[in-house]
């Protein structure tokens, strides 16, 4: 179980998996149209900013998560993924842990990310890591007339 590098012959893999509008905007926000097409994902993964990671599962593709750089100090996780036949078995935390020992290993103080309201799982997942919520964000995102209610979410690494 480890993460990887993503690269440009992964592209397609993931826009396989982000399969529905609805998924689209739940792990992408605002940033990305559905579909979800190679162009896109190379225009955002090649900021330099952006780190991209598949995660391995027993050498299956089994997750994808992005660490960016806010600052030198702060890193966002971003575009957290687990593949359906995947979950309910533990992927996202250890996929999460090991990107939190990256960002450690990169000497950042801070994590943030940004989690939509409904998305339970991934919450409590955030909260078994340590994040605190710290704000709540209602009416910036809209998807199909509906208004989904974002969780700013941090954890401190530098304690």
């Amino acid at each position: 179980m480890a993460l990887t590098q993503f690269h440009i012959c992964n592209y397609q893999q993931l826009v396989d998996w982000i399969d529905s509008p609805e998924l689209n905007y739940l792990w992408g926000g605002p940033k990305f149209t559905f579909p979800l097409d190679r162009s896109q994902i190379d225009a955002h993964v090649s900021l330099p900013q952006c780190q991209a990671f598949f995660y391995l599962h027993h050498g299956e593709r089994a997750g994808y998560v992005e660490l960016f750089e806010v600052d030198e100090h702060i890193a966002r996780i971003c575009r957290v993924f687990v593949h359906p036949d995947f979950r309910g078995h533990g992927i996202a935390k250890q996929m999460l842990v090991e990107l939190i020992e990256v960002a450690r290993q990169q000497h950042y103080a801070k994590l943030n990310l940004c989690v939509f309201s409904q998305n339970i799982a991934a919450i409590r997942c955030y909260e078994s890591l340590g994040f605190i919520e710290t704000k709540r964000e209602q009416g910036t995102r809209v998807f199909n007339g509906q208004s989904w209610e974002l969780i700013y979410m941090d954890l401190k690494l530098d304690e």
